[in-house]
């Protein structure tokens, strides 16, 4: 008897410990070293939520700048990749789809398209693009809203994420937090 108290006085313990003091502790950290990103780092426009920096938006329209394919159709709750190997017939397609799709958003040669535009993530909820996946999308998304080509390369410039410490990581665009910024860029090109 003496044996089964303290097995149940080590499960209450432990329950304790990794069930309420943990996650509790944990929770002050990160709010403490960084509140907005333990807040889920939202963005905003005229004062409504817009979405997360952290997570994937799904934008279709040829006004904005495309995130990474997302195999859970940027749903944040089963969040994780397809698992669909390299000779898997469904991922053949699905790339054939996205590979379509991209063609006909835009006039180039089938071998130019970025392949992060047509591969689904690891989490499926990849926020960023690399800088090459950007400058590919530039055309379409300059002619869409009307503004020079090259206002639009420097703001894709000014919105460059660098590695890091400099090292660590490749260099990257936020879409949520570019398709933002070219909302503001255009409403200041189409004001009278």
């Amino acid at each position: 008897m003496n044996k089964l108290w303290n097995n149940v006085r080590m499960f209450l313990w432990m329950t304790f410990l990794t069930g309420i003091i943990y996650p509790l502790l944990i929770t002050a950290i990160a709010q403490l070293i960084m509140k907005q990103k333990a807040d889920g780092d939202f963005l905003t426009s005229q004062e409504k939520i817009v979405g997360s920096t952290l997570i994937a938006q799904k934008f279709e329209s040829d006004k904005y700048f495309w995130a990474r394919p997302s195999s859970i159709d940027y749903n944040p709750i089963p969040s994780g990749g397809s698992n669909l190997g390299p000779t898997s017939a469904a991922l053949k397609k699905a790339v054939e789809e996205r590979r379509e799709k991209i063609l006909k958003a835009h006039n180039v040669d089938r071998d130019t398209i970025p392949p992060e535009l047509l591969f689904a993530s690891g989490s499926g909820l990849d926020p960023h693009i690399s800088i090459p996946a950007a400058y590919f999308q530039l055309e379409r998304v300059a002619k869409s809203r009307g503004v020079e080509s090259k206002k639009m390369k420097n703001l894709i410039d000014s919105m460059v994420i660098k590695p890091s410490f400099g090292f660590l990581g490749e260099a990257c665009i936020n879409v949520l937090m570019l398709n933002k910024a070219i909302d503001e860029l255009a409403q200041s090109v189409n004001r009278p």
